[in-house]
């Protein structure tokens, strides 16, 4: 996941249009209203240069909210907020991208306390490849991880729930719950026709940021588990580590990442790459693009670097790694990326709503996207479940092969 700082006016007016439409639509309701043609209620609040009344027929919408309030069987509690929550849901929804999403105030909280670092549940991050609920990354330590949960394995169920119509958001639902409570996972996993049923413990989920250590005498060794507020910061730290350890070759591990915020990709990008160096391209809607570019912290400019990717690597990892083979020919090994090279930009509505809607497409230095293709590796290396289960990394020992035959 990458999320950029919002177009807030934009978002926030497209917001309040809809909270408009829904205070009065109600309002023409009580008061008895009904003769009174349906696309004259809304009128009043539309944008003319953004929609054009005549272009949507909002009858049936009136009609089934008209119905509710006149024959529900249960009337007196009808929650209108949760209708026009709903009602934004579901128009939300219907645009067919799993990362364009409106949430609530509970699944707002929700969100930022994921991206904050801190939340209960099984710590794993999920995603949406080819219509199927797909585990991106199981979190180092979490209980997922040592459930046996792997990045890349299919969620078909969530206890007794299929996954089949739930968008992201729901699913996140269902998987959290309170520490110490349990959920079980259906899942099946690539290259194996076997569906197996995992249960997990959920816990408090503190995020972890990076990993280090010193392989040899030579090579040092960062391992970037997400892109969050602090990353940038534990990320200088880990350089002013390999400093003092006096290596001066650098394995950078940017498996089962799956991303995090934009300019925390830039500033640990911009340690590699040389000032003025494009980092990613952004593509919008109408063809316009904009590039990222490196500002040049000159540290690791000349450093001979090996960078290792997997599936559950996306989203910032990928531009990071598409940019650092693209400027310097830095060799990527391990296994194809996620594929998720899509723009969020996240906005905090009123009522303590919000809003994360997909505004562009990410592209690589020289111009190859990254959405749903993910990266390929220059150095293709399996890492199968015998070897986590026996704690072996070929992904490593390959990395460190190709380092050491850098000069």
């Amino acid at each position: 996941m990458v999320i950029t700082k919002p177009l807030m006016k934009k978002i926030l007016f497209g917001f309040a249009i809809l909270l408009l439409a829904g205070g009065i639509f109600y309002v023409g309701v009580m008061v008895g209203t009904s003769q009174y043609p349906a696309i004259k209620r809304v009128e009043s609040v539309l944008n003319q240069e953004t929609l054009k009344p005549e272009e949507v027929d909002f009858s049936l919408f009136w009609d089934v909210w008209s119905r509710l309030e006149d024959e529900y069987v249960d009337h007196d509690k009808i929650d209108r907020e949760k209708l026009v929550y709903g009602a934004i849901s579901g128009m939300v929804k219907a645009v067919g991208d799993p990362y364009t999403t409106f949430f609530p105030p509970v699944e707002s909280k929700r969100f930022q306390e994921d991206v904050s670092g801190s939340f209960s549940g099984i710590g794993a991050e999920i995603g949406i490849r080819k219509d199927v609920l797909t585990i991106v990354t199981p979190l180092k330590g979490s209980p997922a991880e040592r459930a046996g949960i792997m990045a890349g394995d299919k969620v078909l169920k969530i206890n007794a729930t299929s996954t089949a119509e739930l968008s992201l958001e729901e699913a996140v639902g269902f998987i959290r719950g309170p520490k110490g409570t349990e959920v079980t996972l259906t899942v099946s996993r690539n290259g194996s026709e076997t569906i197996k049923d995992i249960t997990i413990t959920r816990d408090t989920i503190v995020v972890p940021v990076i990993e280090t250590k010193k392989i040899g005498n030579d090579v040092f060794y960062i391992h970037l588990l997400n892109f969050n507020e602090t990353s940038s910061v534990e990320f200088r730290k880990a350089l002013q580590e390999m400093l003092l350890s006096g290596r001066r070759k650098l394995i950078f591990d940017v498996r089962n990442n799956p991303g995090g915020y934009l300019h925390r990709a830039i500033d640990i990008a911009s340690w590699f790459l040389p000032a003025g160096e494009a980092v990613s391209i952004e593509r919008r809607s109408d063809g316009y693009e904009f590039t990222y570019r490196s500002s040049g912290n000159k540290f690791l400019e000349t450093m001979p670097v090996v960078v290792l990717i997997n599936e559950g690597s996306a989203s910032a990892s990928e531009i990071v790694a598409g940019a650092l083979r693209d400027i310097r020919g830095i060799t990527l090994v391990g296994e194809k990326t996620f594929g998720k090279g899509s723009v969020q930009e996240y906005s905090e509505l009123p009522r303590g709503t919000s809003i994360k809607i997909t505004v562009a497409k990410w592209l690589t230095p020289k111009g190859t996207s990254i959405n749903d293709t993910g990266i390929e590796p220059d150095v293709e290396v399996k890492r199968t479940p015998e070897d986590v289960e026996n704690d072996r990394d070929p992904q490593l020992d390959k990395a460190v092969e190709v380092l050491r035959g850098i000069q």
